[in-house]
């Protein structure tokens, strides 16, 4: 059974967070998608884990279910806790995810967090002053089934690999316990491609995860798992991620990393962006305003990279690149997400889950549910036949999947074959 699973989103209570994402919610829109694992996010917030605990109940072992039973999705148990500390010459600034198998481990986690005087009330992501290492051997004492995952690596400000606080390994920034981190998570703005230069990572199980603040980002990127139903847990969840077998861990829906907001180097201020080795001719320096850029994950990847060639080291997990529905739709027509692409989604998406039309539904379906435009930009972007202006210091970057003038003639003619 194939099984798509986003790991890593948020709660309501998490800043800049939508109040929609209650459970009720993310269990409707994770079907909606065609989601079958969601990560709960936030667990170690009072608030959250309370109506976690109200509105879910284990129906797998370490898989959770609304308890009305009114959506298939499973939750598993998770959170984002944001370190900050000096090691070294730098102050860190590091996010980590963690995902526990049940209630009983995530209480033990909160009540060590408290003991080290973590404010957990803050924020669904709190902020911490507990070292990476520290953090693993809290989250190992309190189950050693729990994992220690960080998250969104390479984004300058709060990854693992960040520009601006990160490390340079794995080994680096967890001590003595980087023997117990067996993935990372590639973060919006890279793709597993990127990662495979440099070889330290092949160790590694390389995930991707929504880190979705509002419903409709949910799965934006996620990971496909082939796991029998009878065989489904917690337990077995973890045993794919880590053992990294093709047969099970079949690959990582993508976005297009550069639509990341961190992938060029750049200042948004001056609406400047630039690619590494331009970077280095400017020795680093805005050339609008005299500032220094902010360098992005491609200019890390390539600081930490040992080979060029590219091609798909042994193990490693493929993946597959996406546009979320509603934003082909609008791509599709010239326009933002309004009223005419909502209705366009609903319509697609009552027969369909949004995975299944964007991976698997022929083109012929796809036209019968939508339109003939529509169907082809499905397909192009299955192709990778798109037009990407990379994203820089905070600001996403833009798919193009037409030129207008080109867009404009396929609709038009759309229009005389009256198959609108």
């Amino acid at each position: 059974m194939r099984i798509i699973a986003d790991l890593q989103i948020h709660s309501k209570y998490s800043r800049a967070c939508s109040q929609d994402l209650t459970p009720g919610n993310i269990g409707k829109w994770a079907d909606k998608k065609g989601i079958g694992i969601i990560g709960t996010g936030d667990f170690t917030h009072p608030g959250w884990l309370k109506e976690l605990k109200e509105n879910l109940e284990e129906y797998k072992p370490g898989l959770y279910q609304l308890k009305d039973r009114s959506t298939k999705a499973y939750f598993l148990l998770s959170a984002e806790v944001s370190s900050i500390y000096k090691q070294g010459d730098k102050v860190r600034r590091i996010h980590n995810m963690i995902l526990a198998p049940n209630f009983a481990a995530v209480d033990k986690i909160i009540q060590s967090l408290e003991k080290l005087g973590c404010n957990l009330r803050s924020d669904g992501r709190p902020i911490i002053g507990v070292h990476s290492p520290e953090l693993v051997k809290v989250v190992l004492e309190a189950d050693p089934n729990c994992v220690i995952i960080p998250a969104h690596a390479w984004t300058p400000h709060f990854g693992l690999f960040g520009s601006l606080s990160g490390f340079d390994s794995v080994e680096e920034a967890f001590g003595d316990q980087a023997k117990h981190i067996f993935a990372i998570e590639t973060g919006l703005s890279s793709d597993p491609k990127m990662n495979w230069q440099i070889s330290a990572l092949d160790k590694y199980s390389l995930l991707s995860n929504s880190d979705a603040h509002s419903l409709r980002k949910l799965g934006r990127e996620a990971n496909v798992f082939e796991i029998a139903e009878s065989k489904l847990s917690y337990a077995q969840i973890i045993k794919v991620i880590k053992n990294k077998n093709p047969e099970e861990f079949l690959f990582t829906i993508e976005f297009f990393p550069e639509e990341g907001k961190y992938h060029l180097d750049g200042h948004a201020d001056c609406k400047f962006s630039c690619l590494p080795d331009q970077t280095q001719k400017l020795k680093g320096i805005c050339p609008v305003c005299g500032k220094q850029l902010l360098k992005g994950v491609l200019s890390r990847i390539t600081y930490l990279s040992d080979r060029t060639n590219t091609s798909k080291p042994v193990n490693a997990i493929p993946f597959k690149s996406v546009i979320p529905l509603e934003e082909v739709i609008a791509e599709t027509y010239g326009t933002g997400i309004g009223k005419k692409v909502l209705e366009i989604y609903k319509r697609m998406t009552v027969h369909y889950k949004e995975f299944d039309i964007l991976l698997d539904l022929p083109k012929d379906e796809i036209e019968k549910i939508s339109d003939p435009v529509v169907a082809e930009s499905v397909i192009r972007i299955r192709e990778g036949r798109v037009h990407i202006e990379g994203g820089y210091d905070g600001v996403f970057g833009k798919i193009h999947i037409y030129e207008d003038k080109e867009r404009d003639k396929l609709l038009k003619k759309a229009k005389q074959s009256s198959l609108f």
